[in-house]
């Protein structure tokens, strides 16, 4: 008895403890998913979608804030994580095709050199990273040039999302910010 009023005492001390200590604080650029197909999560959930999506992108959301952006605070010509935090990672669930370029499943980060009339798009093999402070060329597994393309409205909020064909097999990744956007087209080999 006397042992598990002991064990009580602790449990409760650690939970008063736990439930007194500080939160951390909301991030200035939360962190996002994009799915291909769009909404998969809730499609799988209405039985409308298969048991994987063909790919997700998981990256942080910084917002304008009345700042300029490009050639300014994401200077043209540098490296960019694509967005903020922790470098952008894209997942894709079956082998893909990329401007001709096969690319194998599985787990990338994206970064992009940025520049006012092209970007060039990295895709590369070191994951788990903040930034592009451990980005290695060794790492790549293959970069584009994608032309700016001027969105209708100026995007507030850092955003990528993907676009494409009912049936699954074609999709665009699209990355839009302030006044710029590119789109990337991904083939997928294998249908869901």
């Amino acid at each position: 008895m006397r042992h598990l009023l002991v064990i009580i005492f602790a449990s409760f001390v650690t939970l008063q403890v736990a439930a007194q200590a500080k939160l951390p604080g909301i991030d200035k650029s939360p962190l996002d998913v994009s799915y291909f197909p769009v909404n998969y999560p809730v499609l799988r959930a209405q039985q409308k979608a298969g048991e994987k999506p063909y790919a997700r992108v998981l990256y942080s959301r910084p917002s304008m804030n009345g700042r300029k952006i490009f050639g300014d605070l994401v200077k043209y010509g540098e490296l960019w994580r694509l967005g903020a935090n922790e470098s952008t990672e894209i997942e894709f669930f079956t082998d893909l095709h990329i401007n001709n370029t096969k690319v194998k499943k599985g787990r990338y980060t994206l970064f992009a050199i940025p520049n006012a009339e092209s970007w060039t798009l990295i895709l590369n093999k070191e994951l788990n990273t903040w930034g592009a402070f451990n980005y290695t060329t060794q790492k790549d597994v293959m970069r584009l040039d994608v032309p700016v393309i001027k969105p209708s409205d100026t995007v507030e909020a850092f955003t990528i999302y993907f676009d494409g064909n009912t049936d699954g097999s074609n999709c665009n990744l699209n990355i839009v910010w302030e006044e710029a956007m590119i789109s990337l087209p991904l083939s997928f080999t294998t249908k869901k």
